[in-house]
């Protein structure tokens, strides 16, 4: 199975990525897109699209979902790739103030994204004016710089607009009414998620075969006993005659009957700094000793 496309549409409060989060889910071309944003106020969804709506989630009658980040985005992401509904294409639209470079390591933490890039909107109209901000330049400066693609919005392209954008970023620039969706998130050539420009952490994997049966209740607790460091670890292993499915963000643990037989493994993601590989080792081996025993002899 392919990994999901994750794409980012950064820029600051009032660039226009509101407007061309619209514009995707009005014209998926074809696509199930699942559009993450922080809340829902903003979107205004076509009422002819619209299948159902609750808290959270609005499913549409071309396949598109819009759904919230909530406070924690590897926990919401995690939630989408462990549910029934799997979508071509993942987009992530940061808030006008935030760092979209942190949002897409999301991708390079997640084994089963691929990131497709950033996508930084720039109000065309005030980009000028922004970037001699001294409150606010240095931030709006950063998310273009970020960019794989710069899509200027509310005003023509000119040469000395395009001038400026140059001198902070060498990524492609698209004006709004020469842009398609398919032009903006169809898989070019961006950079791989460990050389975006802006810092961030460094991420490590681990992997351990699951070559013994396990009991439920103990597995479980050899997971909340597990080392510091991981906060996203998943795979499948076996119980007696059943398969487990397991999926755990931070805190959170989920063990499930999986229907299928497939192939037993763990794989956990972590902070390089934070997650030794030896540690995991020692637990894991620790844990298939321990695999048949029942919890309470513990």
């Amino acid at each position: 199975m392919t990994g999901i496309p994750l794409t980012v549409i950064g820029g600051y409060l009032g660039a226009g990525k509101t407007t061309l989060i619209n514009q995707i889910l009005r014209e998926p071309q074809g696509k199930r897109y699942l559009v993450m944003v922080n809340d829902f106020g903003a979107i205004n969804v076509d009422a002819s699209l619209l299948v159902s709506a609750d808290e959270d989630t609005i499913q549409l009658s071309n396949g598109c979902v819009c759904c919230t980040m909530g406070a924690d985005l590897f926990l919401a992401i995690g939630d989408v790739l462990d549910g029934d509904m799997r979508p071509d294409h993942i987009v992530i639209e940061a808030s006008g103030i935030a760092d979209p470079a942190k949002i897409a390591n999301v991708a390079v933490a997640e084994p089963d994204l691929v990131y497709q890039g950033i996508i930084t909107v720039v109000d065309g109209a005030n980009i000028l004016d922004q970037l001699v901000d001294r409150f606010v330049g240095d931030q709006v400066r950063d998310q273009i710089r970020v960019a794989d693609l710069i899509y200027v919005s509310k005003t023509e392209l000119n040469d000395h607009l395009s001038m400026q954008l140059a001198t902070i970023s060498k990524a492609p620039i698209l004006k709004s009414d020469a842009a398609t969706i398919e032009m903006l998130l169809s898989p070019s050539t961006p950079k791989a998620p460990d050389q975006i420009a802006a810092p961030h952490a460094a991420y490590t994997k681990w992997f351990a075969e699951a070559d013994v049966e396990f009991n439920r209740n103990t597995l479980i607790y050899a997971l909340q006993d597990r080392p510091k460091g991981v906060f996203r670890m998943k795979g499948f292993v076996r119980a007696e005659t059943r398969m487990l499915s397991v999926h755990v963000v931070g805190a959170h643990i989920d063990v499930t009957t999986f229907p299928n037989d497939v192939e037993t493994g763990l794989v956990a993601i972590g902070l390089a700094s934070e997650m030794n590989a030896q540690d995991l080792d020692a637990w894991w081996a620790k844990a298939k000793e321990n695999a048949r025993t029942p919890y309470s002899m513990l």
